[in-house]
């Protein structure tokens, strides 16, 4: 597969010479800047092999790199080992940033990029400090024309209504939001790009990217009409009725770019962040187009009632599901033959037998071992290995429910463990309580209290790279924003409704690697000094495994939050279990 690589690099090398570029940048972003993409757009996969869901791409005449985040350091230098791609790794104060290598160690002249492949706040950012070293970004429409010539086509599935009994709001209602969004700014239009925004607005949902039920589509709202540019074999009766009932008009998604050329809105409001730079540059040859936070993510974020009530559900269903599979897990392993894969799929089978469940919410990670050092593992028949009755097993999955979406991680002991092992797992779920556990008062960002999970962990000089927490959708997709819980400053604060995950980890090479992770909704916490406060309802359903545990590292609170914990998962769950299952619901329930 390297020497493949090669000579994919090498004819894009090619290219660029006849298009007489210094460097080319490629994404696995889609036209729209989603995370998880459809085959179509994994040009970075193709060019690299590399296939985690964050990084970039840069090839010159005699170098190639690729910068992704500590998620992927191992998967990535595994992956590029052979194709002659340099791994930058992102956020470590040694390592070169893309932008200071496009502007140092690439020569004078024009970088290449598929403009409809990169957000248009890269290029708002970037453009003048490149420039300033003679560095001048170029685009190049369709630049695999000639070299990608297998290149899967755009999905067709089908896409669907989303019943407001599970919504909570019409189409009508959000998009009347958002015309009081354009009322207020006094601007004209507001153009969505991002397709978890597009099915939230329209409460419309679809199958094309797996695991994100989403569809592929741009949709134009100005004060009086709205227009979905959408292929029309995704299309039936009854949802053009439905659109056309919203003043919803449809047009083909190959027509966009030309209408956006031809078509004088005014003042077009769009987030840099989420548009690519072909959409922004086509609009603005007749239009004002101004860079604005999406009204949408803060919409969508913030759970409605029915939405609220319908996650509670899904949580119920999930953590019976789970139990099911722990239970049946404990008793496989010893008697042999279950490997990453295989538990892997017997979680689906059990989470499948739920109602309302309507697949993966994202590809699960089993990772046994040294496999749970890598953040985002996912077992191939290549790296499948045998679980045994020792060490850890670290499982991260979810599903999509119609009524909810979820996201959970255990660590699970198979059998003996180091006390290495066993301290890290206490710390991780020391820092886990101590996020779970907080009050604030309300304007809190994620970043002032990204420290509570890490302190545990920071007291014994270890750290994790990744994310403490990210926004999940509402039957969407499970990495949202706006808001998130990271080292990194995000200037949206935490509000309630919210729902987020609350996931420390530590991740030794070679050894093990530990998260606990479950959801956790924002609700009020009352009033107080200057002003309201907020804390972390975790919702989540599941026990957390005690058979690690130092008792001694924790203190009696945060013995006393488990123990809460462990009785309201019980109560919750042991009503939909047989007698058998309640029984070792309740062993695992037991206070500590």
């Amino acid at each position: 597969m390297n020497s493949v690589i090669r000579q994919r690099i090498e004819k894009l090398r090619e290219m660029m010479r006849q298009n007489e570029f210094e460097a080319f940048i490629l994404t696995d972003c889609d036209p729209h800047i989603s995370e998880y993409v459809a085959p179509r757009w994994k040009a970075r996969t193709y060019f690299s092999g590399f296939d985690g869901s964050a990084g970039t791409l840069v090839i010159t005449p005699e170098e190639a790199g690729l910068w992704t985040d500590s998620r992927y350091f191992l998967q990535a230098a595994k992956q590029l080992e052979g194709t002659g791609i340099t791994l930058y790794k992102e956020g470590l104060p040694d390592t070169i940033s893309l932008i200071d290598f496009l502007a140092t160690r690439v020569q004078p002249g024009c970088i290449g990029s598929d403009p409809s492949m990169l957000p248009t706040r890269f290029f708002e950012e970037h453009a003048e400090w490149l420039q300033a070293h003679e560095r001048f970004l170029d685009y190049c429409n369709d630049p695999f024309r000639d070299i990608w010539t297998d290149r899967p086509e755009r999905p067709m599935n089908k896409a669907y209504i989303y019943k407001v009994e599970y919504a909570g709001q019409s189409c009508a209602e959000k998009l009347e939001l958002l015309r009081q969004c354009l009322e207020e700014q006094q601007k004209d239009a507001l153009l969505l790009a991002a397709l978890d925004e597009i099915a939230w607005t329209l409460n419309i949902r679809g199958n094309d990217i797996p695991c994100n039920p989403v569809v592929i589509s741009y949709l134009m709202v100005t004060r009086q009409h709205a227009t979905l540019f959408i292929d029309p074999e995704k299309t039936d009766r009854e949802l053009l009725d439905y659109l056309a009932g919203n003043g919803v008009e449809t047009r083909p998604y190959e027509d966009f770019f030309d209408h956006l050329q031809a078509t004088h809105y005014g003042t077009i409001l769009t987030d840099f962040g989420k548009t690519n730079e072909k959409a922004h540059w086509m609009a603005s040859q007749h239009n004002s187009v101004c860079d604005f936070p999406s009204p949408v993510a803060l919409l969508k974020a913030k759970r409605n009632e029915v939405e609220t009530a319908g996650l509670h559900r899904a949580m119920q269903r999930d953590g019976v599901a789970l139990v099911k599979f722990l239970k049946w897990l404990e008793e496989a392993v010893p008697q042999g033959g279950q490997t990453e894969i295989s538990v892997t799929q017997k979680l689906h089978d059990f989470r499948a037998a739920q109602p309302l469940y309507m697949g993966e919410s994202f590809d699960t990670i089993a990772g046994y071992g040294p496999h749970a050092a890598i953040v985002h593992y996912e077992a191939t028949p290549e790296t499948d290995i045998p679980l045994k009755p020792e060490g850890f097993l670290l499982l991260d999955s979810g599903a999509q429910y119609l009524d909810g979406t979820t996201d959970i991680t255990r660590t699970i002991a198979l059998g003996p463990l180091t006390e290495e092992e066993k301290t890290d797992y206490t710390l991780i779920l020391k820092g886990h309580i101590a996020l779970a556990q907080a009050v604030f008062p309300a304007g809190t960002r994620g970043a002032q209290l990204d420290v509570l999970a890490r302190m545990p962990i920071w007291q014994h000089r270890m750290n994790f790279l990744h994310g403490t927490g990210h926004g999940v959708g509402h039957f969407l997709n499970v990495h949202e924003g706006p808001q998130s819980i990271r080292m990194n400053e995000n200037p949206v604060s935490l509000q309630a409704g919210m729902l987020t995950s609350n996931e420390p980890g530590v991740y030794k090479e070679g050894s093990h690697g530990i998260r606990t992770e479950n959801l956790m909704l924002t609700v009020p916490a009352g009033e107080g000094m200057f002003g309201s406060y907020l804390r972390f309802e975790t919702v989540t359903l599941c026990p957390i495994d005690t058979t690690p545990l130092l008792r001694h590292l924790l203190t009696d609170e945060e013995a006393g939050w488990l123990n809460e914990y462990h009785r309201t998962v019980y109560n919750k769950l042991a009503p939909a279990l047989d007698e058998e299952e309640q029984t070792w619901l309740a062993e695992k329930c037991k206070a500590v």
